[in-house]
């Protein structure tokens, strides 16, 4: 665990040692390098130093928090421009059948290197399995990560439009490396703007309120098996013969 600790806080100085490295093209060499000493047998320590330095970056979000917690902060000014967060949709058993675990141990690795950096973007996590009720809301799909450009409020006090690109991806080969480019090489623009019906500022669900009380039927529904309706439509077309 020492060499972990020593891992995890020395990453800082190595960012500004290799300022002249393109940071994508360096971070995966350091976890790669780290976890190639860790015996695979046990579960590496430079994974669970990751999660914990994440725990303290990545701030998780329920269909409570979210719309306070996805606000300009204070400080911000329509000079800075659009504050920018990057969100993880993941989930367990239930809503990723258990394929997940790679594509969050690679989001905690992200969220190590991306501390390193003055400008990162704010980190969030969303767990489909205890939050079903703000993924449906969302329509997010798992894993995930959407990339959010919250708006600051201009001077004549009106509001721009949320600007969102949903990132897919990969459960199998997914790496910090290409979740840090999402950021730092802006791999979002690669994908469209998302302006569907769910999108959770400005769609039309969420102009008049209907985003949560649709995700709760939506909800409902999942959770009837496919057995009752059989039984539902078997009864309608003998009343109807």
């Amino acid at each position: 665990m020492r060499c972990t600790s020593a891992f995890l806080l020395a990453l800082p100085a190595i960012v500004a040692a290799q300022q002249q490295k393109p940071l994508q093209d360096t971070v995966q060499g350091w976890f790669d390098k780290a976890k190639s000493l860790i015996p695979g047998a046990v579960t590496s320590p430079i994974t669970t130093g990751a999660a914990k330095v994440a725990a303290g970056q990545v701030t998780p979000l329920t269909k409570d928090n979210w719309a306070s917690t996805l606000t300009p902060s204070a400080s911000s000014s329509f000079s800075d421009g659009p504050e920018e967060w990057m969100v993880l949709f993941s989930g367990g058993n239930k809503s990723c059948f258990g394929r997940c675990q790679g594509v969050e141990e690679a989001f905690n690795e992200s969220a190590v290197v991306l501390a390193a950096d003055p400008a990162a973007p704010h980190l969030a996590y969303v767990n489909c399995d205890a939050e079903a009720i703000l993924c449906a809301a969302w329509a997010a799909g798992v894993p995930t990560i959407w990339h959010i450009q919250l708006p600051v409020t201009q001077p004549d006090q009106s509001r721009p439009a949320t600007t969102i690109h949903i990132v897919p991806l990969n459960t199998t080969s997914t790496t910090a490396a290409e979740i840090v480019k999402i950021h730092t090489s802006k791999t979002y623009e690669e994908v469209p703007v998302y302006e569907g019906a769910f999108h959770p500022f400005d769609g039309y669900l969420a102009k008049f309120g209907l985003s949560q009380p649709f995700a709760y039927v939506l909800t409902a529904f999942s959770m009837v098996p496919s057995w009752a309706f059989m039984i539902v439509i078997s009864l309608a077309s003998r009343g109807i013969m």
